[in-house]
């Protein structure tokens, strides 16, 4: 009787099994028989065709729909998957990426669970509202799925799932959550990882700048953890090594406001009137060869008379017999423009560096002066200018303009008139270049390059270039100066 009890209860147990897997039946996937188990005992006979089986999924499938990104863009086009269907995802991991007319944007995932579904192939258009992907989660979410909602990523902090990728905000989840809690904007920190990756060092260096606190050297330079993905099968990633940090001092100098000197504010008068004036430009470029050797030549014999002899002498002279062929650009025009007046004195101003700030001495009546006695005006114009001690004498009367950028350095500029002037030069400096001879051979030649302005309201283009010819002949043929020479 023992031997019919047990009998009894094992065929009990194995109706119960049977009954639980049918139970269970619905979340299975049936496939090809597998076996057959036979039990039977004296009282019942149990026969049961077993089954192999898979387990699927037992969540819920969500569309994930493209939010908004802002800027009036209502539609985009998608340029990369970065996963495929049957891809399982976490929160935060790319997803895809879209372009618009304006930006690129990374598009990230809210949920965990596995890809069913992409709606779109590459270069395909997607509209804002419209589903991307279908997410299998992995449980049952409680209630109504969650509505997308339109948001700018650039403001959502609770929901950092898109961020523009023309302002380096890539970033891995962990360090994307370190953002979220100390309520950072990850658009405001500048990424110092491979493809200006944002590190977690660089979360830390901005806590600190903003708080005035000094993090230890061996904090910021610790990478991130590297997060565990043994439960997510997607394609693998390989580590970037990001090179050390380098701590960065907290700067905490203070602005300083301090009222405009003297100089200053002429200056800000003198700009803001030739801001009314119509500037015409032309450019040009000058040989200074044959002037290079005469210089030469001539600067011993200035150095014995204790002036030093520079090319803006010759520079000046030349403008000033070119100014007796164009008288209109040694003028001036009223406040309205209505009446030119011109001057009979050629008083050339020069553009001068010193420590007030730019001056603009001119030199008196060069129409009556030798190369030396414009060389002797500057060297005193100068030595006052570097002393700070330049009078008003020697900074008003100005007819006619030429700035020495080229002293500095620099090729060309975009001098501005000072009214009442009419016309300006800037000179570039002197380069060694090759250049073609007129028997096609290839020499050393010493090129400087012009920049005129010229006020367009009463000098028009053609005097211009013919003034800017005129001179730079001078300037290439110094000798020629001397039969123009009274």
């Amino acid at each position: 009787m023992r031997d019919v009890g047990n009998q009894t209860t094992l065929a009990q147990l194995v109706t119960l099994w049977i009954f639980v897997v049918s139970q269970r039946c619905h979340r299975h996937q049936w496939t090809e028989p597998a076996h057959v188990f036979d039990f039977s005992t004296p009282l019942t006979s149990v026969q049961w065709r077993g089954f192999r089986s898979s387990q699927v999924a037992s969540g819920q499938v969500l569309q994930f729909k493209l939010s908004d990104i802002g800027e009036g863009i209502m539609e985009v086009t998608v340029k990369e998957w970065y996963v495929k269907e049957g891809d399982r995802v976490s929160q935060f991991d790319s997803i895809c990426e879209v372009q618009s007319d304006k930006a690129s944007v990374t598009i990230t995932s809210r949920y965990d669970g596995v890809i069913r579904k992409l709606y779109y192939d590459i270069e395909s258009i997607a509209h804002v509202g419209s589903p991307l992907v279908d997410i299998e989660t992995d449980r049952e979410l409680e209630g109504a799925p969650e509505e997308d909602v339109v948001e700018t990523p650039a403001v959502s902090h609770e929901q950092p799932l898109q961020e523009i990728k023309g302002q380096k905000t890539q970033a891995t989840p962990a360090v994307r959550r370190l953002a979220i809690e100390n309520n950072i904007k990850l658009s405001e920190i500048v990424g110092t990882g491979k493809d200006s990756r944002i590190l977690k060092e660089d979360i830390l260096n901005f806590i600190a700048k903003q708080t005035g606190a000094i993090l230890p050297y061996e904090v910021q330079k610790t990478p991130a953890p590297a997060v565990s993905t043994t439960d997510t099968p997607s394609k693998e990633k390989k580590p970037v090594m990001a090179p050390p940090a380098i701590p960065r001092p907290i700067f905490t100098g203070k602005d300083r406001t301090e009222p405009l000197n003297g100089f200053q504010k002429v200056m800000v008068k003198t700009m803001s009137a030739a801001l009314k004036i119509p500037h015409f430009g032309y450019c040009d470029e000058v040989d200074l060869t044959e002037l290079v050797r005469l210089r030469s030549e001539l600067k011993g014999l200035a150095e014995s008379r204790g002036i030093k002899l520079s090319y803006m002498p010759f520079f000046i002279k030349g403008a000033s017999l070119g100014l007796l062929q164009f008288p209109v650009l040694n003028a001036s025009v009223d406040e309205g423009c209505q009446n030119i007046t011109h001057k009979a004195s050629h008083n050339i101003g020069l553009a001068m560096d010193t420590p007030q700030g730019l001056l603009v001495p001119n030199v008196k009546s060069v129409q009556s002066l030798s190369v030396f006695d414009i060389a002797v005006e500057l060297n005193r114009l100068q030595a006052l200018g570097s002393a700070g001690q330049l009078g008003t004498a020697d900074l008003t009367g100005g007819t006619f303009t030429l700035s020495n950028i080229g002293s500095i350095g620099g090729t060309y500029a975009k001098p501005v008139i000072l009214p009442p002037e009419v016309a300006i030069g800037a000179l570039g400096k002197i380069q060694v270049l090759p250049r073609f001879t007129s028997r096609d051979d290839v020499e050393k030649a010493y090129i400087m390059n012009v920049s005129w302005s010229a006020d367009h309201r009463v000098i028009d283009g053609a005097t211009m270039c013919r003034f800017s010819n005129l001179w730079r002949s001078y300037l290439e043929n110094p000798a020629a100066m001397v039969l123009d020479l009274k």
